[in-house]
């Protein structure tokens, strides 16, 4: 028997079929829902707070289409289909896939009919644009917990001053806490988050060998016995571990944060809770910096002998303040290439009144902080902050120096195309021979991707660049100080600053472009994401066997001037880290130290080797 294949106008009769809305117990359960219910769970434009709009008027212009979240909700793609059924009038009929895809019907003489396509009922948000970008005119600050950040929803003027929301909104200044010994001498976000800070600390503490190790050696002997020393550094689990090592060595300590992102508030509450005078707190104001540097210094019946800084600020303050504090101070000890500067400068100046450690340049420090954790923490910042993929994105790294050289080797490996800039010829070289391409910033401003800032210079990224950047290009720092990038010129009243989660804005153009700046141009890893604790182990320990240098050293060993670690202190760090990895060193015979002119027990290279 012959099938005849005949479409759905030319059949006599078509079966008839109609529609019937599903219950909600037939329905799969996201296409049931009413309207309302569809439009409750249907994020904000920019992904923010659904509880706080704001007018139209006040939206900054989209780039272009797929610019955001909100793209992605045109009347076209927010239709949501409902569930049906079709009811079918024959039961003679069979029904068997059509060959293009469609539903054909078998009558019992064997004729083949298309079927009628089967009509959707679809769900329509209600005026779709109008119910999205309303938005109450004034917007407050809200409550939220520590994890999340102000609603991207939130736009601010390019001159407002903002910091990140918290589960309390009244500053730390104005609260008065006690830990549980009855002692006021802090000021931290929440004591009361100590416990948690604790853990973290203890965590951090299992990836710190050589501290550990410092600590133990110590029990008997207290070698910073009688030390004051006043920190300005990160506060983070990890320098939680240096502190209190510097605590179980005989020091009393006294610190504020270096950077007013960087500081993990549990971790602070829970030194203040075990006794440290801690003032610091994540999201501190310009004047909250300087309030908690002083709040350190300038206290009754206690006067620093040792200053261990990150940044050289301390420094600054106690230079600017308090300068007689100078003739009771042993020595500085200063781990960053900013800090490191400014002495250099005041020593240079004939200012410089005390001993100077540059912990910078030691070897342990720069080969390994510098390099490796910079090569790991730059990926992680950039993947919490934008999650980004790094695959075939254009980057251009400005300074190729050992924090360079580890940014440009991870985003390398991660299949991006990544160029350089420099100044130092002999850098330049390195970078050429690694396999990166030597530009000038103006050359690739147009194009790339992403900016990355490792100089430690100043306006590096000025104005002039920003505004030939393409669209939704992130601009982000990885030196010490926020001077890399001109942030300041961006304050200005024809740009619009927009947060769209911690550390992240949207600043925008007037034609509607937008560059992404993470951390307000601060230093990106310690901001935005953690760096690993292992390296920091190390860092941390040549911190400490340079403030036991400078504190025990006799009268006259230093001058006032900077000085770098000595190799042999080196070598010992580097040797403390090497049982984590199960690694045994070989040993010189007697015959091959003397070959050398070398002592068995080192130090194993001169001062000028290059690593």
């Amino acid at each position: 028997m012959s099938v005849q294949v005949v479409s759905a106008a030319a059949t006599a009769k078509v079966p008839e079929v109609e529609l019937k809305d599903l219950s909600p117990s037939e329905a799969e359960p996201q296409l049931g829902r009413s309207t309302s219910a569809v439009s409750a769970m249907a994020p904000p434009a920019g992904g923010g707070d659904p509880e706080a709009p704001a007018p139209a008027a006040e939206r900054p212009p989209a780039p272009g289409p797929g610019s955001g979240p909100a793209a992605a909700l045109s009347p076209a793609a927010g239709k949501v289909p409902q569930a049906s059924a079709m009811k079918r009038s024959d039961p003679h009929h069979q029904h068997q896939r059509h060959r293009d895809g469609g539903e054909a019907l078998v009558s019992p003489d064997g004729t083949v009919t298309e079927a009628p396509r089967t009509v959707k009922k679809q769900i329509q948000f209600a005026d779709q644009k109008q119910e999205f970008n309303k938005r109450p005119t004034k917007i407050g600050r809200r409550s939220l917990s520590r994890s999340i950040s102000q609603s991207s929803t939130d736009s601010y003027s390019s001159a407002a001053s903002y910091t990140d929301s918290s589960d309390d909104e009244t500053s730390p200044r104005d609260k008065q806490q006690k830990n549980s010994k009855g002692s006021s001498d802090f000021c931290v976000k929440n004591i009361k988050q100590a416990e948690f800070g604790r853990r973290e600390i203890e965590i951090a503490e299992q990836e710190m060998p050589a501290l550990m190790a410092l600590r133990k050696r110590a029990q008997g002997e207290k070698p910073l016995a009688g030390a004051k020393i006043v920190g300005c550094t990160h506060i983070t689990a990890q320098t939680a571990v240096l502190m209190e090592t510097l605590g179980a060595l005989g020091a009393q300590c006294r610190w504020a944060a270096c950077n007013i992102y960087s500081t993990l508030n549990e971790v602070a509450a829970a030194l203040a809770e075990s006794g440290f005078p801690v003032f610091a707190w994540k999201g501190e104001s310009e004047d909250d910096f300087w309030w908690c540097i002083d709040r350190c210094v300038n206290v009754e019946g206690w006067q620093p002998n040792m200053i261990l800084d990150d940044g050289g600020d301390l420094t600054h303050w106690i230079y600017k303040k308090y300068p007689n504090m100078f003739k009771k101070i042993k020595g500085i000890v200063e781990e960053s290439v900013t800090g490191v500067h400014r002495l250099y400068q005041l020593s240079k100046a004939g200012k410089l009144c005390v001993p100077a450690m540059n912990v910078n340049d030691s070897v342990t420090k720069q080969k390994f902080d510098n390099l490796y954790c910079c090569r790991e923490s730059i990926l992680d910042g950039l993947k919490r902050t934008t999650d980004m993929m790094f695959g075939g994105k254009q980057v251009v790294v400005c300074g190729y120096g050992e924090v360079g050289k580890g940014c440009c080797a991870a985003l390398k490996a991660m299949g991006s195309i990544v160029y350089v800039t420099e100044i130092d010829p002999i850098c330049a070289l390195q970078a050429c021979m690694d396999g990166f391409r030597l530009v000038k910033l103006n050359e690739v401003i147009r194009q790339v991707d992403i900016v990355i800032t490792c100089t430690g210079n100043k306006n590096v990224v000025t104005r002039e660049h920003l505004d030939r950047m393409k669209n939704s290009c992130i601009v982000c720092n990885m030196g010490h100080s926020n001077t890399e990038i001109d942030v300041a010129s961006l304050r200005t009243p024809e740009l619009t600053w927009e947060r769209v989660r911690s550390q992240v804005d949207h600043v925008i153009w007037p034609d509607g472009k937008r560059i992404v700046l993470l951390a307000e141009g601060r230093l990106l890893n310690l901001s935005c994401s953690t760096v690993p604790t292992f390296v920091l182990s190390i860092t941390a320990t040549t911190q400490a066997l340079a403030l036991i240098e400078l504190y025990n050293a006799p009268e006259g060993r230093y001058k006032q001037d900077v000085y770098l670690l000595p190799k042999k202190m080196d070598e010992y760090v580097a040797s403390l880290h090497l049982p984590t990895f199960d690694a045994h060193l070989t040993e010189l015979t007697d015959e091959q130290a003397k070959y050398l002119g070398l002592n068995k027990n080192g130090p194993f290279k001169p001062n000028y080797y290059r690593y």
